[in-house]
């Protein structure tokens, strides 16, 4: 064998190492950028499914604009502070404030949190409505004269334990999608999943 065939195969065995190495360093690339984009999916995605995760979820459902006007009915000519609990996107929280009441969002999606806050931010909506990221079960409800809840069949019982014991005479609950168990409603507006329930609060006894 000459010394060009000699430097002809080394050059070709250099090629091809290079060749290898590139394909190499794309595998890698591309790993990494599917893992990178596995993790980023997850972590946003995470708030939305973890409530599928717990005993009882109470999953993201927007309230259509048939709800919002029943919930607006209900407590037109009502004053003070008001909380929708699992507040979402914040429609509720943002049509209450510019009725005029103290509206307060309680949610425990960060991103729906977040959204909702530079929404209301944006609007400029005076009362200034709030958002506070927290689990509805913690979280206390006495100050508060007027309760929304878009909740699920399964949380209603334990919610209305929640409400007899931390709210006070004369505060009105409304109940969107399904009523609570045991209170009468002394008022129900609407049709299907846009049907309301009216609740008062009444400790005192006659």
């Amino acid at each position: 064998m000459t010394t060009d065939d000699l430097l002809f195969n080394s050059s070709r065995s250099i090629e091809k190492e290079d060749s290898v190495s590139t394909k190499s360093l794309h595998g890698l690339f591309l790993v990494g950028l599917t893992g990178g984009a596995s993790i980023a999916l997850s972590i946003i995605c995470y708030p939305f499914v973890s409530p599928a995760l717990r005993k009882v979820c109470l999953p993201y459902v927007p309230a259509t604009n048939i709800q919002i006007q029943n919930v607006l009915s209900v407590i037109k000519g009502r004053k003070g502070k008001l909380v929708d609990l699992g507040s979402g996107d914040g429609r509720i929280v943002m049509n209450t404030a510019k009725a005029g009441f103290e509206s307060v969002g309680v949610e425990l999606n960060f991103w729906l949190v977040l959204y909702s806050r530079f929404v209301a931010m944006k609007s400029k909506i005076q009362p200034a409505p709030k958002f506070v990221r927290t689990d509805l079960w913690k979280y206390h409800l006495k100050p508060f004269s007027n309760v929304i809840i878009f909740g699920v069949e399964e949380m209603m019982c334990d919610l209305e334990k929640k409400f007899i014991t931390e709210l006070s005479d004369e505060t009105v609950i409304v109940a969107c999608r399904f009523p609570l168990p045991n209170l009468e409603p002394y008022l129900i507006i609407g049709t299907g999943i846009d049907r309301v329930w009216a609740y008062k609060i009444c400790k005192t006894k006659s």
